[in-house]
This record gives C-alpha cells, structure tokens and sequence, in this order.
C-alpha cells in the first residue's frame, strides 16, 4: 500500500505521496503540488528540500554517518586509494585488479597539458586567485577535446572522466609553479596519482623533491574524505548547471566557482587563519569563543558545526588522527595544532556549543594537514576542488541517466511592487 501523507488547504484535502529512502529517510513528493493546488513551498536556503533522489552518498547527519556508494567512509580511508574511490564514485563498484590497472593507465594517458593552454595561464594576472584560474582553465578545456566521431558515447563519456580526473591535478600544479615564476614539472607515469601531484607542485632543478610516503597516505585520505558529501553548494551547482545540458566541463566550472566560497570549499583557509589570529593575540582561545558566543558580535569559530551534521563530523575523527600522525612522522611541531587542539577542549565542552551542535567539522584539522605539506594557503579551495572532482562527476552522470531529469527551475515568491504605468521623464517630478 502506497504511503501518503494528506494537506488540507481552504477546506480542500490533497494527497501527498510519501517516499521512502534505501537508509529509512522519509520525504513528502511535492513534484505535483502545484499542478493540483496552485500552491508552491517556500524553503529558502533549501534546507529541508530534496532536488534528487541519489544512490551515490548516504549522510546522517544526526549519527554522524557518511558512505560512499554503501562503503562506511572511515573504512575507505583506512583500506581504499582517492583513485580507486574515484572509480568506486563514477563506476558505483569497487574496481577488479583489471579495472583498476586500466583506469590508472587512463590517468596516465591523459595527465599532459596541451601546451597551447600555458599561453592561458601565463596571461592571468599574477595575484590571481587559484580558483579563478582553475575555473576558467577547465572552461577551456573543452575547446581542447571535441568530440571524436568514431568513438562511443559511452567511451567518450569516460574518456572525458578520467581526463578531468587526471589534468585537473596537472592544472592545479601548473598554475602554482607559474605564478611562482618556477619551470613547470610534468607528470611522471612511474608515481601514483598523489605522489604525482606532490613531484609537480614541489619538485625543482635546485631542490628535487622526494615523495614522502606519510604525505602520500595524507593526501591520499584527504582527497577520500572530500570526495563527495552529498547535494552540498557546488554539488548543487554542478547539478543544477548540468540540468541545462550544458557539457560536463562547464558544469565542473560551476562547481569550482560555487566551492571558492569560504563558507565552502574556503572554509579550511579560513580555519588556519582564524588559528593564526589566536596565536597572534597571545594563544588563548578562550576570548575568540566569547565572542562566538556573543549575538551581536559578528564573528564566528571557523572548523565548528556543519549545515547537515548535528554530532562531530565523521571526517573530523579521521582528519585528527592523520594530522597527529603526519606532524609526528615528520617530526614537525605546529603550535597551530595546540591551539586547535585546546580551543577544541573548550568548545565541545561549552553549553553554548553542545546546544546549537557545533562540533569539530573536517575543515578544523585538515588545514594544519595541508600546512604540513607545504601547500600554500591560497590553494586549499584548490585541493578541495581536486578532491571533491569524483563526486561531481558522478552526481553529474547521474543526473544525465536520470529517466525523470527534469531542467532544474525553482519558483519564487514575488514581494515587489505591484504593476502601474510607465510614465515618460518629462512627466516624473
């Protein structure tokens, strides 16, 4: 039996199919209300509105779960690379040993930058911002590779996959290097996805860079826990600008433009930041919370809660665990970290914040993570990009495959003026 929920409007009582989700969740099928009522809802922010149904990522954010394609995130972190939960994300499985071997030659294939694009990005402005470059770089990426007759869509589809994985990566290196004024290093075929990234963002003719393996293990969890978070800002964005049936690389665009924010993709920036305003004003966190605390004081404690998350961040446990064990490795002691780590005692531990749910979130270690490594500040959207790229891709394909796809059109409610006549200028007073 069909389960349904019932509105009741001036007297006039509507059904309203209810849905059920793999995970138990419930939703109200509004796709019609309006056809039979003439009514729309009104959810700005759309904080309790569903655009899609999704078999990609399943998120609770009251339990503090997050899986991919039915794989518990915490154990992919532990056992799985980023390249093989790429596929995992594209594909919907776990590759064989075959498939994955065929999908890093792919990578490989595909990793160069055709040099005709170094005219782009030795043309921007050098106080550019990395996002702008990577948005607009990716733009123009499709003007590179039309597609070929001869092949499949499907094999052009994945073509185009594993080509956005693989030179993204090279881009963001490259536009490092250029606005360094440094030689740009190319891809090697003989180092792993991350390990390439590393050689071509540090590696130089006076000071070879030699791929750590610890920093390879971060990297590689890093990109695992941003891969994908369900219908986020620039998933959203990617989807809504992919509904036009524009093509995949505009659609990407969009979603490196949407993740620039710091209240997204920015958001770890602007956790270091926040640390380094602590660390200059004597080390104590405790001032810093007293303002979060206070209503009519604008600022607000970057790294703490979360727009879908009501317990700690999954990927926060797992985040902690990694930066402690890089900083140690490396024997490098960040006194970033001792305040993070005390200003997190505090916090969690604070009335206010157990109230309003503010609990650690990815974004409060990951930072220290990226320091650690040596990537630059301004580049931390840019590693959000590269790692969030596998779940764009794959909601996109989704939503391509969808039988119900529908151009994405949401409604208003108009609060202007209502209509009156023009009057010509002579007229006006």
């Amino acid at each position: 039996m069909e389960k349904k929920a019932t509105l009741t409007v001036n007297g006039k009582t509507y059904d309203i199919p209810l849905l059920i989700g793999t995970e138990g969740e419930m939703a109200l099928d509004i796709s019609t209300l309006r056809q039979k009522t003439g009514l729309i809802t009104l959810d700005p922010g759309y904080a309790n509105t569903g655009s899609c149904t999704s078999s990609i990522t399943f998120m609770d954010g009251e339990k503090g779960i997050l899986r991919y394609r039915g794989y518990p995130v915490e154990q992919l972190a532990e056992y799985s690379s980023f390249r093989e939960t790429a596929y995992l994300l594209i594909n919907g499985e776990l590759p064989s040993a075959k498939e994955l071997e065929r999908f890093s030659l792919m990578l490989n294939d595909h990793s160069l930058v055709h040099e005709d694009m170094r005219s782009f990005f030795e043309n921007f402005p050098r106080r550019a911002h990395p996002m702008g470059i990577l948005s607009s770089m990716v733009n123009a990426l499709r003007a590179f590779y039309p597609e070929i007759p001869e092949r499949s869509e499907e094999e052009e589809i994945n073509i185009t996959f594993a080509r956005l994985l693989s030179k993204v990566r090279t881009m963001a290196a490259v536009s490092y290097k250029i606005s360094r004024g440094h030689k740009v290093v190319y891809p090697r075929h003989d180092l792993s996805y991350c390990a390439n990234f590393l050689k071509m963002m540090f590696d130089s003719p006076v000071k070879p860079y030699h791929v750590h393996d610890d920093i390879v293990d971060a990297l590689n969890v890093f990109w695992i826990l941003h891969a994908d978070h369900e219908q986020n800002c620039s998933t959203a964005a990617v989807r809504l600008v992919g509904s036009a049936r524009v093509n995949l690389y505009a659609a990407i665009s969009a979603g490196i433009c949407a993740l620039w924010g710091p209240l997204h993709g920015g958001a770890n920036q602007a956790v270091v930041e926040m640390l380094q305003d602590i660390q200059d004003s004597g080390g104590d966190p405790a001032p810093f919370i007293a303002r979060a605390r206070d209503k009519n004081d604008p600022f607000r404690l970057m790294g703490f809660g979360h727009r879908v998350y009501k317990t700690y961040d999954p990927r926060a446990r797992i985040m902690e665990k990694v930066c402690n064990r890089v900083l140690k490795k490396l024997k490098i002691h960040d006194p970033l970290l001792d305040i993070a780590k005390r200003l997190e005692e505090m916090a969690v531990n604070d009335p206010y914040f157990i109230d309003h749910h503010l609990y650690p979130n990815v974004d409060f270690y990951s930072g220290i993570v990226l320091r650690a490594m040596g990537i630059p500040l301004n580049m931390f959207p840019v590693m959000f990009a590269i790692g969030r790229l596998p779940g764009w891709i794959s909601q996109w394909k989704e939503s391509m495959e969808d039988p119900k796809w529908k151009l994405h059109r949401p409604r208003q409610i108009y609060t202007g003026l209502q209509k009156r006549d023009y009057i010509p200028v002579d007229q006006r007073g």
